[in-house]
């Protein structure tokens, strides 16, 4: 009788064992899509109390290696997957399906205490690969430009490599920062300093600038006149875990994930 009990028994755990790894959730990757994340698991915990989701924001291309190597269930992202990336999961026999969750503006980002208001994607360009170095050639005071980047792991940094340096270097000169808020805090105690963000990101401890004379919001991103507007992204296996898609829905949902992302300040895909 006590071997058929703890046979019972062995059999109850081994369920209960599964039935967590069933709702154990990874996510991993893109430092601007993080404070989104971070508030989207804590709703989706709170309404769903088996479920264990784990989010690390350590870079785009981080959670990339990650969801490729099996080591995520789901990455984040603020760029696409290049080719050879989605060729590499394939051949490690699961591949990934990016799916947009979310639109952003990247925002150059200054000092409150910087005059400068509004600079083109050429302006841009020259003070990040250094040809400018100081503020007085594009308006400012007299003042050596302190440059800020995202480190080349970043989806940030990629963007920004494709629409603003357009096969440019970034100065050697630049001081590299591995987060979006460490971006924010160096900014926020330098008054020379000049950096990009994503919006979601911007406060009052720094002041973002128009591009070409155009401010990024919902309305210019939309109609893409701002030209420094991205996709975010998570990645997903194309054999996904049911559980791990009932969260990729609720991201998804108009009245759930969506809305959230909306509350922090990137821009809803779907309503």
């Amino acid at each position: 009788m006590l071997k058929k009990i703890l046979t019972i028994l062995s059999a109850a755990l081994l369920v209960s064992s599964l039935a967590y790894a069933d709702t154990s959730i990874r996510v991993d990757g893109s430092t601007t899509v993080l404070p989104a994340m971070q508030k989207m698991v804590e709703a989706y915990m709170k309404a769903n109390p088996g479920v264990s989701i784990t989010v690390s924001g350590t870079g785009s291309g981080n959670g990339i290696k990650a969801i490729i190597d099996g080591t995520t269930t789901i990455a984040m992202a603020s760029r696409p997957m290049e080719p050879k990336e989605l060729d590499a999961a394939k051949a490690k026999g699961h591949p990934v399906t990016p799916v947009v969750i979310a639109k952003d503006a990247i925002m150059p980002i200054v000092n409150p205490a910087n005059p400068v208001k509004n600079l083109t994607i050429d302006q841009l360009q020259g003070i990040f690969s250094g040809k400018i170095t100081n503020w007085k050639d594009v308006g400012g005071e007299d003042k050596q430009i302190v440059v800020i980047s995202r480190d080349t792991s970043s989806g940030t940094y990629e963007a920004w490599d494709t629409l603003v340096m357009r096969g440019q270097k970034v100065s050697p000169a630049a001081l590299l920062q591995a987060s979006s808020g460490a971006v924010l805090q160096v900014v926020s105690k330098n008054k020379a300093a000049i950096a990009y963000d994503g919006i979601a990101y911007v406060n009052n401890s720094v002041r973002g600038l128009t591009v070409n004379g155009v401010m990024g919001g919902a309305a210019t991103v939309a109609d893409k006149t701002y030209p420094l507007s991205r996709p975010l992204f998570i990645i997903v296996p194309n054999t996904i875990d049911p559980a791990a898609q009932k969260f990729v829905d609720f991201i998804m949902s108009p009245a759930d994930g969506q809305k959230i992302i909306g509350e922090v300040g990137y821009f809803p895909v779907k309503k």
